[in-house]
């Protein structure tokens, strides 16, 4: 890239980075100050919170004498919230990612740390053997990569249990609990840019459906795509890929106990200052938080566009752009026109007196006196229905029932994975448990071997499972299904 390309890239983000325009702002310092301090230890706070410890900082600041400003804490916080420093959701305020960028940027101007390059170079190396491994097309290769891995798992095994404990001196325990606290603190990034993209998706499409004559179907279609395609992002995919490795508990329970044993140690804590100590403790808590508040935005945002569809205000918009057009098309005519005044027009303003001496004197219509409602009670019981039981139930097991009756009526004899083939299974487990207990109930011989087959949950995710080789066929099932003890 040239540098005339390079100059004017710097100058667009100069002009539109809220980042940028935070680190120029006259009173960054204090905004930065503002901002580090209130959001250490929890990612929201209340707005009236807020506002009383700004308070309290500019009245302590102008005794001081280093922040000379006459505006109060409510000013500076709109005025934050309007340039794109802050976000206010529920009474709720949270940092933006231009914030987050620039904070993160004056942290590394005073954290860079100098004795991190074997650390790196480590996590250079280890990612870049996972990345081989998974693109190499070679069977051999693949398997001669992972035995070089193995190799060097099983050689510390040996040294361990031949006695030998490799010990890290005190700048190799700094070097990498600082790195474990640097690499935890950029993983709440991707949460701040998916919320502006959900945000800037929200934009957009009101800004299409007002300037697009389109239908309600155009719209939801629209809302779809444009759905799928925020998944498709970056932040949206590193967000989806993350949110599965969170909703794993054997590897969430795995990364808290790990974490709390590492902070434990006080020779390795020591190296940590009390806020990031404090991070790392909380960091699975912070995460949780952090992935609800995504799934909060983006479930805020599906409720206003339908509300906004439904209210028929888009279409609103659309009457009013399109007469305001017109409106515009009229005026500039008007300005071709010579001895506008002297035009003659049939217009006529009716007029006459008013008829209503006083307020109190016109009629009113009044309404109705009273409402007759028929109301019966009904005494509430303290167990669920049948009806609401089933209701709960996302796979009806009676229906499945009467899939596989179907099934083996048209296709003869076959295994519960020869039934997953007739039948896919798209509900993951619970569906093909479902499966079994039909097999269960009509008691279908077990051929006493094991048989696999793919499956798919309701997230799309492909599974293969093993599940025991059960015949079934139509003469094991009652006349009436209603029988079957499901």
């Amino acid at each position: 890239m040239s540098f005339q390309s390079l100059q004017a890239k710097y100058k667009i983000a100069q002009q539109e980075s809220r980042a940028w325009a935070l680190l120029r702002a006259d009173n960054a310092p204090y905004i930065l100050a503002f901002l580090d301090d209130i959001f250490t230890d929890d990612s929201e706070i209340s707005y009236g919170e807020a506002r009383l410890l700004l308070d309290a900082v500019l009245e302590r600041s102008r005794e001081l004498g280093t922040w000379e400003t006459q505006n109060n804490a409510t000013t500076y916080l709109n005025q934050w919230i309007r340039q794109g420093w802050l976000r206010e959701m529920d009474d709720l305020l949270t940092k933006t990612d231009s914030a987050e960028t620039a904070l993160r940027f004056c942290r590394n101007l005073h954290q860079r740390a100098s004795n991190t390059t074997a650390s790196h170079l480590r996590i250079v190396q280890e990612a870049v053997r996972e990345l081989v491994v998974a693109l190499s097309d070679n069977s051999d290769d693949r398997i001669a990569l992972l035995e070089n891995k193995k190799a060097d798992i099983q050689r510390e095994i040996d040294a361990i249990n031949a006695g030998v404990i490799i010990e890290l001196d005190d700048n190799h325990k700094r070097e990498r609990i600082r790195e474990i606290y640097q690499l935890a603190s950029l993983l709440t990034a991707d949460f701040r840019h998916l919320e502006e993209e959900i945000r800037q998706f929200d934009q957009s499409l009101r800004i299409a459906m007002i300037s697009d004559d389109s239908s309600r179907g155009a719209v939801l279609q629209s809302v779809m795509d444009k759905e799928e395609l925020l998944a498709k992002t970056e932040a949206g995919g590193a967000f989806e890929g993350f949110f599965q490795l969170l909703c794993d508990p054997n590897r969430a329970t795995e990364l808290r106990e790990q974490l709390r044993q590492i902070l434990a140690k006080p020779d390795v804590a020591s190296h940590l200052a009390d806020n990031q100590a404090r991070f790392l403790g909380q960091l699975m808590n912070e995460l949780n938080n952090e992935s609800q508040r995504v799934f909060r935005v983006r479930r805020r945002t599906e409720q206003e566009l339908r509300s906004y569809i439904e209210s028929g205000q888009a279409v609103e918009n659309q009457a009013v752009d399109r007469l305001l057009s017109k409106l515009e098309k009229i005026a500039v005519n008007f300005s071709q026109l010579d001895n506008l005044h002297k035009i003659n027009t049939s217009l006529s303003l009716p007029t006459g007196t008013v008829q209503i001496n006083s307020p109190t004197a016109q009629r009113l219509k009044l309404p109705s006196e009273k409402i007759e409602t028929d109301t019966t009670l009904h005494q509430n019981s303290h167990n669920a229905s049948d009806m609401v039981l089933a209701s709960l139930e996302t796979v009806k097991i009676g229906q499945v029932a009467e899939q596989i009756f179907a099934c083996l009526k048209q296709s003869g004899a076959l295994s519960v994975a020869g039934l997953v083939e007739c039948l896919p299974i798209n509900a993951g487990l619970e569906e093909l448990v479902a499966f079994l207990r039909v097999a269960k109930a009509v008691n279908a011989p077990d051929l006493g071997q094991r048989e696999s087959c793919i499956i798919h949950d309701k997230n799309g995710e492909r599974l293969q499972v093993s599940i025991p080789m059960l015949l079934l066929s139509v003469d094991l099932f009652p006349t009436d299904l209603n029988e079957l003890p499901l």
